[in-house]
């Protein structure tokens, strides 16, 4: 019921939207009630307040480009300790497969 719920508030802010029309509360559930659909009561108020100061237009025309520049650049700060602790592994097992070489003998000699 729930994802049916933000679906229904989201759709009709769309349609208000697209009739360039304020998207509130009262808005939002006329068209619901209009649709025949029921919802839980707070979720009109809930998509009211938190369209109430975006730029709509802008919010769906971005809707692939992703987060922004702060959360990218703190993927790739957090990338790049990741990186470095893989080529220590690398570099480790490298190590340890050269120093059983170095005794004479591997796992799988005869």
């Amino acid at each position: 019921m729930t994802a049916a719920s933000e679906l229904a508030c989201i759709y009709s802010a769309l349609i208000l939207h697209d009739d360039e029309v304020t998207v509130t509360e009262d808005k939002i559930n006329a068209l619901i009630k209009a649709a025949g659909i029921t919802i839980e009561p707070f979720w009109p108020n809930l998509f009211a307040k938190a369209l109430a100061n975006v730029n709509i237009s802008s919010l769906i025309c971005n809707v692939g480009a992703g987060g922004g520049a702060a959360p990218s650049a703190a993927g790739q700060a957090a990338a790049a300790p990741a990186a470095a602790e893989e080529k220590k592994e690398e570099k480790k097992e490298e190590e340890s497969e050269e120093s059983d070489n170095d005794m004479g003998f591997g796992l799988f000699d005869d």
